[in-house]
């Protein structure tokens, strides 16, 4: 069985950082993409950020300049750096992995159970 697990949200004051952390668990063969999303109230999931094995990273506009994203493949661990936080990040954060498990030729989606974020102003 293969779980997702996010840490590292909050309350933060507008302009300050997060670190969010996602690692991947269990029988697990390769991890091809990683990556984050994110949805606000009302509003429908959105990309935030992925990242490839291979380092190779895309950004939503929104956040582009303002975070990083990064993975340790020995971890099983993909992470979000947000700095100068804006009221209009605040969201539900999720984590999102294209994993292939042991004994499985197909590769699936799972996704982790969301951390919040809240940017007060």
């Amino acid at each position: 069985q293969v779980q997702l697990v996010e840490s590292g949200g909050g309350l933060v004051q507008a302009g300050g950082s997060l670190r969010l952390s996602c690692a991947a668990s269990g029988s697990i063969s390769s991890i091809n993409v990683m990556g984050w999303y994110r949805q606000a109230p009302g509003k429908q999931r959105e990309l935030v950020a992925t990242i490839t094995s291979g380092g190779r990273t895309n950004y939503a506009d929104s956040v582009k300049g303002r975070s990083t994203i990064s993975r340790d493949n020995g971890k099983k661990t993909v992470y979000l750096q947000m700095n100068s936080l804006k009221p209009e990040d605040t969201a539900v954060y999720y984590c999102n992995a294209d994993i292939k498990w042991y004994g499985s030729s197909n590769s699936y989606s799972y996704w982790g159970q969301g951390t919040q974020v809240t940017v007060s102003s």
